[in-house]
Parts: C-alpha cells; sequence; structure tokens
C-alpha cells in the first residue's frame, strides 16, 4: 500500500513540473486511454499531447520538429497581413472623424469593438477549430475580414460598427488570431514560448509595414478606398496560405478526444487553489493590463497630431512602437521558456507601467520617440506569455477553451482601454487623463500576478522537495 501511495506521487510530482504522464515507470503495463504500454521501457516519458501515440515509439523526447517551425512561420505570415485590418482606423481616425462628423470617443468605440469581438470570436472559434480544423477556420476568417473592410467602407456608423466589431472582430480575426495560437501552441513543447511569441509578433510586423502605406492612402484616395484595396489584400495573402500550409497539429488529436488521464490531473487544484479560480485571478490581471496596452496604440497617432507633430511622424512613431515590440517579443519568449510565463507576465508589466507613466512626462517629438520605443518593448511579450502561462498550468485539453477565454478579456481590456481614452479626451480635451488611468489600471494588474506569483514559488519549493525526496526513496526500492 506504501509503495502504491509513493508511486501515485511521483506521478504527481512528475506532472507538477510540467513533464508529462510517465507511462511505464509508474504502471505494470497498463493501458492509457485504450494504449497499451506494456513495451515501453522503464521512465520513458509521453507528452500529454502525444498519449495516443505512445504504443508506437519507444520513446517520445520531443514533439517540435522543421514541420513546426513551418507551421508557426505560416501563422506569422497570416497574422502580418490580417492585423492590418486593425490598424485602419488607429491610422485614419481624425480624418474619419472629420468625414463622418463624430466624436473621438464614437470612432475609439468602432475599434473597440473590434478588440471585444476578436476575444468574444475566439472563444467560439476555438471551440469550432477543434471541431472542424483550423485550416478552415482561418479561411473563414479572411474572408469575413474583408467582407467587415467592405461594408466599413459605406461611410455610415452603423456600417462601421457592425464591420469592425461582427465581421472584422468577431468572424473575422477571431478565427484566426486565437486559433493560430492553439495551433501552434500543439507543435511545440521544449521551446513554445518562443514558439508563441514569433507568431504574436504578427501583430507587430504588420505595424511595420501598414501604417505608413495607409496614411498615404488615406491622403490619397482616401480612406474608403483604403478599407476596400486592403480587403483585397488580405484575400490574396491569407487564403492560399492557410489553404495549402495549415495542415493538423500533433497535438490535435490527443485534444479532440479529451485524454482520460489528463481530466483526472485537471480536477486538482492549481496553485493550491481551484483551477477555475486560477483562471479568474489570470483573465482579471489580463484586462488590467490591457486598458493602458490599448492607449498609445489606438491613439498614438491622434495624440501626436493634438500636439502639433504631423500625421506622418506619428504614423512613424506607431511603426518605430511596434517594431522595437516584435524585435523584443523573441526576447520574451526566450525569457518565458526559462523562467514560465506567469513571471514572464510579471516582467513585461512592470516594464509597461513605467514607459505608460513616461508618456505623461513630455511631448517633445524626439522625447516620444524613446518612450514609444520602450513601450514597444515592454509590452510585447505580456500576451504571449499568458497563453504560455495557461498552458504551463492547464492541460492541452482545455486549451481550446482556456487560452481564448483570457484572450477574451484582454481584448475586452484593450476595447476598454481604447473606448474609456477617447471618453477621457473627449471631457478633457487632451490625453493626459487617459495616460494616469492606464497607470492606475497597470498598478491593480501588478497586484494580481504577484499573488499568483507568489502563490507558485511558495508551494513550488516545498512540494517540490518533499517529493523529490520521496522519488528518490522510490527509485532505490
Amino acid at each position: 500500500m506504501e509503495a502504491m501511495t509513493a508511486k501515485v506521487l511521483v506521478l504527481h510530482y512528475a506532472y507538477y513540473l510540467h513533464i508529462g504522464t510517465i507511462v511505464h515507470a509508474v504502471s505494470d503495463g497498463t493501458a492509457v486511454n485504450g494504449a497499451s504500454t506494456a513495451m515501453q521501457p522503464p521512465g520513458v516519458l509521453v507528452m500529454p499531447d502525444n498519449i495516443s501515440s505512445a504504443s508506437s515509439a519507444p520513446a517520445i523526447l520531443s514533439i517540435e520538429s522543421r514541420a513546426s517551425w513551418v507551421a508557426a512561420g505560416v501563422a506569422l505570415a497570416i497574422l502580418s497581413v490580417a492585423y492590418g485590418s486593425t490598424l485602419l482606423i488607429v491610422v485614419g481616425l481624425r480624418v474619419m472623424e472629420r468625414d463622418l462628423c463624430v466624436s473621438r470617443s464614437t470612432m475609439a468605440l468602432a475599434g473597440a469593438m473590434t478588440w471585444v469581438g476578436t476575444g468574444l470570436g475566439g472563444i467560439v472559434m476555438g471551440w469550432l477549430a477543434d471541431r472542424i480544423g483550423t485550416r478552415r477556420i482561418v479561411l473563414i476568417g479572411a474572408v469575413m475580414i474583408a467582407l467587415g473592410l467592405a461594408l466599413s467602407s459605406f461611410g455610415s456608423v452603423w456600417a462601421l460598427y457592425l464591420g469592425q466589431g461582427v465581421l472584422i472582430g468577431f468572424l473575422g480575426m477571431g478565427a484566426i488570431y486565437p486559433p493560430l495560437l492553439i495551433y501552434v501552441s500543439r507543435w511545440f513543447d521544449r521551446r513554445r514560448g518562443t514558439a508563441i511569441a514569433l507568431i504574436s509578433s504578427g501583430q507587430y510586423v504588420a505595424g511595420v509595414l501598414w501604417p505608413a502605406a495607409f496614411e498615404r492612402l488615406i491622403a490619397g484616395p482616401g480612406w474608403r478606398m483604403t478599407y476596400l484595396g486592403f480587403g483585397a489584400v488580405v484575400l490574396v495573402g491569407v487564403v492560399p496560405l492557410a489553404a495549402f500550409f495549415l495542415h493538423p497539429a500533433p497535438g490535435a488529436a490527443g485534444a479532440k478526444q479529451g485524454i482520460t488521464g489528463i481530466k483526472r490531473v485537471a480536477a486538482t487544484r492549481v496553485l493550491g487553489l481551484r483551477p477555475n479560480v486560477v483562471q479568474a485571478i489570470l483573465c482579471g490581471a489580463g484586462f488590467c493590463c490591457c486598458v493602458p496596452m490599448a492607449i498609445p496604440q489606438a491613439h498614438l497617432v491622434a495624440f501626436c497630431g493634438d500636439i502639433g507633430i504631423g500625421a506622418a511622424t506619428g504614423a512613424a512613431m506607431l511603426s518605430v512602437l511596434l517594431g522595437c515590440a516584435f524585435i523584443s517579443r523573441q526576447f520574451w519568449g526566450a525569457f518565458a521558456d526559462r523562467h514560465g510565463g506567469l513571471k514572464t507576465v510579471l516582467a513585461g508589466s512592470a516594464f509597461q507601467a513605467v514607459a505608460i507613466g513616461a508618456f505623461l512626462l513630455t511631448q517633445d517629438e524626439a522625447g516620444l520617440f524613446v518612450i514609444a520605443a520602450g513601450y514597444g518593448f515592454g509590452f510585447s511579450g505580456i500576451i504571449p506569455a499568458y497563453v504560455v502561462a495557461v498552458r504551463d498550468l492547464f492541460p492541452s485539453s482545455e486549451a481550446s477553451w482556456r487560452i481564448p477565454l483570457v484572450l477574451f478579456t484582454s481584448m475586452s481590456g484593450m476595447a476598454f482601454g481604447s473606448w474609456f481614452s477617447g471618453r477621457l479626451y473627449d471631457h478633457f480635451g487632451f490625453y493626459a487623463p487617459a495616460f494616469g488611468s492606464g497607470v492606475a489600471f497597470n498598478v491593480l494588474n501588478l497586484v494580481l500576478l504577484m499573488f499568483l506569483v507568489l502563490r507558485q514559488a511558495g508551494p513550488e519549493r516545498n512540494t517540490n522537495g518533499s517529493l523529490r525526496s520521496l522519488a528518490a526513496r522510490t527509485a532505490r526500492t
């Protein structure tokens, strides 16, 4: 009885360190999800995403391969094009505001609806992608973005809200961004943080490529023609990539089947708390960190125009911000691989808090370029690190709803931050109160994250020490 208890605790210890499921070391050749493990040598590790293949390979060290990086590269290319659709309203904010004769907050709400739609759509589309495949979902998303851009170009407020919120957001980016994050996370186990950071950089590649071109086109043919033209670019750029290169991920089968061993572990506590309590805290932290995150991204070009800096310079500043975010995101991805998702979110949020406060200190053009670059460095690793944290703390079989739920609350924070900043601008006539509110939300975010990080550090030290000694005694016997 004591030996059996020791073996069970060793199994829990292996999962607690996010290694996977030990098949033969703690069993006597019993089946896992219908696959016999009697042929496995002692100590073989089988990752949760690949437990169904335990009987076909003598040892599974990693699921990563050349195909994993091809999948990540294709996802990056798709997002680099698709994310341009969310930047059109940012670059054209002041022009569209004057053309439609509406307030700044009205236009900001249209942009905010894109973020809400993306997050909410990701919950539905992530679930649907597990059933009909990521390729089909992304193809649907590309078509919806093109339709949304065409509808938004009609020039009425209702068309803009419907096009941005429902078609571009819910049915478009919601069918592309969250499903691709889940898809790529299942191609990797060792360098998941690096891969997630890479594909999430599609937003920043788009930020480098598109704003300057949008500014020239909006000043020339106009914002309506720019919307229509970019709809065609999305179709030409995304559809072929998705159709020919998005092959099923190696972890998709296990997630679809709902692996029995994973479900048993999912019922245990996470960081000493109920799993859904940890999920709720992550969602709350995501909302609070994304309120300040949205302010420069949604209002930087308009802010520059208000203080006498030209639209072209403002667009260049946005490109610098997002370009620095792309470069630094690779650093944050490697940081997450080494230190874990939670600590990466905490570090990135601390950098973001300093940078968002710095916008209150200067209106000098050179100073704002420096602050924009520093801000890009800080915030860029936050959202991918949330994805890594969810995968660190919860099993892969729950990724299709837990990751989109965190993304939904985070993007709701982006939406609220974008709209609320516009509302504060309409009330006060300048952006300082908006940046100040961003600092306040960022501080609340840091409090929530610090609570989780401390929970992770305390029990992990104590539990690991006792379980390591127990594992050693069991191995000797």
